[in-house]
Order: structure tokens, then C-alpha cells, then sequence
């Protein structure tokens, strides 16, 4: 629909907003989320998952809901595993040997890391490595590509475009000169 020539198979007033609305939603006319559902892959494996449970379990005593914020935190808030992967992978651990349900004040049960869990990190120290680096590089991509400052811009061009274009004066030249300002300025940050 969105060409470096103008805009195809659409006419009248409302064509370039139509056009913007699909470049909103993304190449596949899909809305871009973060939960782990909706065909989206995974952000870790059944065993990188069990690391990186195990290594901020090590780091301190910690709850299911601890860990979700844990983990969310440490990836900038683009990944936040579901209770329904932390608490069965949590059990895992615990039936495993690696962690154990230690004193706590209050009605969360936190866990703890034990020898074995240790050891079995000892053992695994590249791949803990590599799982938490995936967490940090989520986040910094998450910065690269969302941040607030682009998302008021577009927020602004949108509600620019949609006032100009659905007042009732609008001409075709008014589309054709539209349509090249957004066909330079894609342009434009292709060449960044």
C-alpha cells in the first residue's frame, strides 16, 4: 500500500491517513505486543529459563513475583515471563535439587539456592551467561526502537495528518503534497 511514489489503491481525503494507519500497525498489518502469546516465539528455551531462575535466585532469596519483576527490570521492560512459566519452572527447580523454599516473613514463599544449584550454575556459567546477556540486549533494543520520543513524534504526525486531512477542504493537491513530505521524510530516516 505504502510506496516511495505516492500511495496506490487509495483515493480521496482520508487516503493518507488510511496509509498511515497501515504503516502504524507494522509491514504485516499486525499491532506489535509483548505478551508471550499470539504466535510469538519464545524468549527463552525450557533450560535458559532454568538458569537465569537459578542465577537471580542465587543473587538473593526471591518469590515467583519477584522474579517476574526481576527479569522484567533486567530487560528494560520488553519481556515479562507469565506466572504460568515461572511457578511450574520454579517447581522444576525445587523437585531438581537446585532450589529450596527458605524462611521468609509473610505468605510468598521465597526460595533459595542450594549447593547442588550452585554447583549446576558452576557447571553452566557460559550458557547463564549468554541467557542474561539476551535480556540485556532485549532491553537495549527495546530503547533503540521505542522510545518515548518516537512514539510522541508519530503520536503528533498521526494527529497531524488525521486534522488536516479530514477537513472538508481538502484538494488533490493537498494529498500529492502529503504524500511527498512522508515519502521524504521515510526516506530521510532510511538514510540515518
Amino acid at each position: 500500500m505504502f510506496h516511495r511514489h505516492g500511495m496506490r489503491g487509495h483515493h480521496g481525503p482520508h487516503a493518507a491517513f488510511a496509509m498511515w494507519g497501515h504503516m502504524a500497525r507494522g509491514r504485516h498489518g499486525h499491532g506489535s505486543g509483548r505478551s508471550e502469546g499470539g504466535g510469538r516465539r519464545r524468549m527463552f528455551d525450557g533450560g535458559e529459563l532454568r538458569l537465569v531462575l537459578l542465577k537471580l535466585i542465587e543473587e538473593a532469596p526471591r518469590h515467583g513475583y519477584d522474579l517476574i519483576r526481576e527479569i522484567e527490570d533486567r530487560s528494560g521492560g520488553a519481556y515479562a515471563p507469565s506466572p504460568g512459566v515461572i511457578y511450574p519452572t520454579l517447581t522444576l527447580l525445587n523437585d531438581m535439587g537446585f532450589i529450596a523454599e527458605a524462611v521468609s516473613e509473610g505468605a510468598k514463599k521465597q526460595f533459595a539456592v542450594t549447593h547442588e544449584g550452585i554447583v549446576h550454575l558452576t557447571e553452566n556459567t557460559e550458557a547463564v551467561e549468554a541467557a542474561l546477556a539476551k535480556l540485556v540486549a532485549m532491553g537495549e533494543a527495546r530503547q533503540r526502537t521505542d522510545g518515548m520520543q518516537v512514539r510522541r513524534a508519530m503520536g503528533n504526525l498521526r494527529e497531524a495528518l488525521q486534522n488536516r486531512l479530514s477537513r472538508d477542504d481538502v484538494v488533490i493537491e493537498t494529498l500529492h503534497a502529503v504524500t511527498a513530505l512522508l515519502d521524504e521524510a521515510a526516506q530521510k530516516i532510511e538514510r540515518l
